[in-house]
């Protein structure tokens, strides 16, 4: 009861006021990372796509459905997204000053790892959905393969 009046009334006039604006500047390169991960997905698929297109080779089909399963822990792939949050350093480091906010670190480690999280979970529902269609008409597979891509995007 001693502490709860005045810590209230810190966070009230000294914390409270500055937090929307803290939030829409975080959001910014967290936005940022989240887009570069929807971008990936939606390149990888686009790229298979119109690899099949050009060969019609199952077997290459399968391996590139392998590969995509594969990227939310291919690093070299999945590096621009996560330089996309490194930006927070940056912007964490005024936050340290003024708010005393720490583990600067953590917050972009934890980030990147919602952005691997956000990745495997959109490959894993890609695959759920397109493989039903493998025993379907090959020749359909490149308009299958649009539709899973775009049913996973929205």
């Amino acid at each position: 009861a001693t502490v709860s009046e005045p810590a209230q009334k810190c966070c009230t006039e000294n914390i409270q006021p500055f937090l929307t604006s803290i939030l829409e500047e975080l959001m910014g390169p967290v936005s940022s990372g989240f887009t570069e991960v929807r971008s990936l997905f939606d390149k990888e698929v686009h790229e298979i796509i119109q690899d099949f297109q050009k060969t019609n080779d199952i077997t290459k089909l399968k391996e590139n459905m392998d590969q995509l399963m594969n990227l939310p822990f291919n690093s070299v792939k999945m590096e621009p997204c996560y330089l996309k949050v490194n930006l927070l350093q940056e912007l964490l480091q005024d936050l340290k000053s003024r708010f005393k906010v720490y583990h600067i670190d953590f917050v972009i480690q934890r980030t990147q790892n919602f952005m691997q999280e956000l990745m495997e979970n959109a490959v894993y529902t890609f695959e759920q959905l397109f493989s039903p269609s493998r025993q379907a008409d090959p020749a359909k597979f490149a308009t299958t393969i649009e539709k899973v891509k775009l049913r996973v995007l929205k």
